[in-house]
């Protein structure tokens, strides 16, 4: 990926309230979600950000920077009603 950028110290962050730690910086949101065992076709990756009360959602394929304790979380797609 040409927009991984890849630091020295680890970097503490978390999906859901799970704990996740890397050195690389700016990564995919879809790679975030599998790395938080969800699926991409199924899940959005949303940051909660200071004391806003909703997520900033990301799409599959954009690059999220990831800041020391950042908090991420699942949200689900919604599904089609026949």
């Amino acid at each position: 990926m040409d927009n991984v950028s890849e630091l020295h110290r680890p970097i503490d962050f978390t999906i859901d309230g799970r704990p996740y730690s890397t050195t690389v910086q700016r990564q995919l949101a879809a790679d975030l979600l599998r790395l938080g065992g969800l699926d991409p076709n199924r899940f959005d990756l949303g940051e909660l950000k200071g004391h806003r009360p909703d997520p900033v959602r990301y799409t599959d394929d954009t690059v999220v920077e990831i800041d020391d304790k950042a908090r991420f979380v699942s949200i689900r797609h919604r599904a089609d009603v026949a």
